[in-house]
């Protein structure tokens, strides 16, 4: 074990240039270690220590044992808006993929070692196995590094070295609490993708299910919430009226935010809702009792969802996500469910319409085991509102019968995948003489 006498033992200037940089390991600290790495980074980095935020990661790098330099992986920024803006992702995509981003919120060289070079190299090291150090702690990768370089100290060249993308300065707030103060300390930006594809990764609208985030709580806006509450006044309630005690529309709404948060049964849906703030439950119009909201039961949650019509709910989180959903763009995909099959062993196969910008399903289809998802196109797109959008799909689709009806009865417009096994399309696009700026 390494002793903190050690560490603080300088090294003669001489031997600086006896370290060969490729013999430096950089590797997570032990759980002995810990304190020991508490203390020294409270003790020598400007910012001091009081924890590292949500998930994170210590890091030691080190030769021959002596500690060189220390590092500290947390939870990304809630907020980041040079971040937000070079990913290019919605609100919504991003509170489902945050967590694929993991913050350097500490890096300090120890005292007494000034060795060439030595903070690129570390962060190269580090970032090598970042992200196969998540998987292995918390389940899931880590896509993109992120950092901020307070400039009146630093320059962060040691980021540049390492080949880290500068993305522009915060606006000089955080959060305190509940809410973000404006400090003044505006800090520069720096991102680093652990992938070739990390950004098609994060931007993806139909990503890997593995990827998304598995949410314990959800936040409602009052708009958002009414607008849930207005949709599902319209089912109707197969229960007879008497001794009714919670209403229809709040079981519902209740147990759709628990099942996007990532509930799977009845038994964690009611363990959801009963973790659920007062202020939520208020907005969804659950039962008060002595001055408090009351969530349903697990038995009143699985009998009512047994008896409601699936499809009139599943047609009513469309039009409740399609008015939270903004955009112009929308997309058709199929995608094959992992783990799901029907009862003669076949995979159970999606057709999912989608808002391009945000990345929000707006409807989706079963396609029968002895088809494809051709014939599930327009009925997919049938109950939507698609006047003056565009729909875009692979090459699949392109067919007559969906062009027709997007046009003629949809009043919308269409962006198909045209490939060279459909040759007298092709020749007839080809015809019109399109120059290479189309589309516009």
């Amino acid at each position: 074990m390494v002793s903190e006498g050690m560490i603080r033992e300088p090294l003669k200037p001489e031997a600086f240039d006896t370290i060969p940089l490729c013999g430096i390991v950089v590797r997570p600290v032990t759980p002995d270690e810990r304190q020991m790495w508490d203390r020294l980074m409270s003790q020598y980095h400007y910012l001091g220590l009081k924890s590292l935020v949500g998930k994170s990661i210590r890091y030691v790098a080190e030769i021959q044992g002596r500690w060189l330099a220390l590092l500290g992986w947390a939870a990304s920024a809630l907020k980041c808006q040079p971040r937000d803006t070079w990913i290019g992702w919605s609100q919504a995509i991003q509170w489902q993929r945050l967590h694929l981003i993991a913050n350097n919120s500490r890096f300090l060289i120890l005292p007494g070692i000034h060795i060439p070079n030595l903070a690129s190299r570390v962060l190269s090291l580090n970032l090598r196995r970042l992200s196969r150090d998540w998987v292995h702690v918390y389940g899931h990768p880590v896509l993109i590094a992120e950092t901020f370089v307070d400039t009146g100290r630093f320059t962060g060249a040691c980021y540049k070295a390492a080949n880290w993308l500068y993305l522009g300065q915060t606006s000089g707030y955080g959060k305190h609490a509940s809410r973000y103060v404006h400090h003044g300390q505006s800090k520069a930006v720096f991102v680093r993708p652990l992938s070739k594809k990390a950004l098609l990764k994060l931007r993806d609208p139909q990503p890997d299910p593995e990827l998304i985030r598995k949410e314990t709580s959800m936040r409602l806006s009052e708009k958002q919430a009414s607008d849930l509450i207005e949709i599902l006044k319209a089912l109707p309630d197969p229960r007879c009226k008497r001794g009714v005690r919670h209403r229809n529309l709040s079981i519902i709404a209740l147990s759709i935010c628990a099942v996007i948060c990532g509930c799977r049964g009845y038994a964690a849906i009611a363990q959801w809702t009963k973790n659920c703030s007062q202020k939520m439950l208020e907005r969804l119009w659950c039962r008060k009792k002595d001055h408090r909201y009351i969530p349903p039961s697990e038995p009143t949650i699985r009998r009512q969802l047994q008896k409601i019509d699936a499809e009139k709910v599943d047609m009513a989180v469309s039009e409740w996500l399609g008015r939270l959903a903004s955009g112009n763009a929308i997309g058709i995909d199929g995608k094959t469910l992992r783990g799901a099959r029907r009862d003669d062993g076949t995979k159970v196969h999606l057709l999912s319409a989608f808002i391009h910008q945000q990345g929000i399903t707006i409807a989706q289809k079963e396609v029968p085991a002895k088809s494809n998802e051709i014939p599930s196109a327009i009925p997919l797109l049938e109950p939507l509102d698609l006047k003056g959008k565009v729909v875009t799909a692979d090459a699949l689709h392109t067919q007559h019968n969906l062009a027709r009806f997007l046009v003629q009865e949809k009043q919308a417009d269409y962006c198909f995948t045209v490939k060279d096994n459909q040759s007298d399309l092709k020749e007839a696009i080809a015809y019109l003489g399109l120059n290479e700026g189309f589309p516009p």
